[in-house]
């Protein structure tokens, strides 16, 4: 029993080792850049593990700004090797939980569509001058507010390979036309979510059918808004409920997704 028990422990402690070894290698850097003289503050995560280069992936936040939600997302595309990119749309990593606040530093950044999307590709710009990045291989994740920015970018032609957006605002003003979309896209929808009606997703998917554009939509049938955000319940808001198996299957996918566009 003795022997067991020693074999046993070994066993562990070597697990343990190799646990604390592989988290080890994912690294993350504070990044900061400015777009038209606004200071931006990102987050760019990789594993120091992978010597060869590898896609880029932009991580778009919701409309709180740049929170530990988007942060960790960066380090869980680096665990599955890629280097993640927490970018950010308001400056200065302007971030908060209130959703009155939120909606206004939302507003403030949509009033100026050029200069959003002047931050969004200056995000790019930094995510394909690192290193550990192969600057022809980049795609986008966005979240609500952000998946919004990400499929509005695309839109307009935006040199990116592959868009998934979670809970994101599909409606828009300019709608995709033949041959101007070069990224796959992705959508991961609540239907019980009151921000993105049924009616937002069915003119959606007509918008992207009438531009040929390859794109999915995965319907979560008992999914509200925000489903990936752990912390979406602390806002007080009914709309906004984390559904843990909606994020954890929309996370399964996206990652298959990304593995297959890269693999082309």
């Amino acid at each position: 029993m003795r022997v067991r028990g020693t074999i046993a422990i070994a066993v562990l402690t070597m697990s343990l080792a190799t646990a604390a070894a592989a988290s080890a290698a994912v690294k993350t850097r504070e990044v900061e850049y400015t777009q038209g003289g606004t200071t931006l503050r990102g987050l760019i995560a990789w594993d120091d593990a992978v010597k060869e280069k590898r896609p880029g992936v932009l991580v778009v936040h919701e409309w709180w700004g740049h929170n530990e939600h988007v942060r960790n997302q960066a380090r869980r595309l680096a665990e599955a090797g890629y280097v993640g990119f927490a970018l950010d749309l308001y400056g200065k990593g302007k971030v908060t939980g209130h959703p009155k606040e939120a909606e206004a530093f939302m507003q403030e950044a949509m009033k100026d569509p050029a200069a959003l999307a002047a931050r969004f590709t200056a995000a790019i710009d930094q995510l394909k001058q690192d290193s550990h990045v192969d600057p022809e291989k980049i795609a986008a994740l966005g979240y609500c507010f952000g998946g919004a920015v990400a499929l509005e970018m695309v839109r307009s032609g935006a040199d990116l390979d592959a868009v998934v957006t979670f809970h994101g605002l599909l409606a828009t003003k300019s709608p995709a036309k033949p041959g101007q979309v070069k990224a796959r896209i992705l959508v991961f929808t609540g239907d019980e979510d009151p921000m993105v009606p049924a009616a937002q997703v069915a003119a959606f998917e007509t918008e992207m059918k009438n531009a040929n554009i390859t794109y999915r939509v995965v319907h979560f049938p008992n999914a509200r808004h925000a489903f990936t955000n752990p912390d979406a319940a602390k806002a007080g808001m009914d709309a906004l409920h984390y559904d843990r198996s909606a994020d954890r299957e929309s996370w399964t996918k996206t990652l298959a997704f990304l593995k297959d566009v890269f693999a082309q």
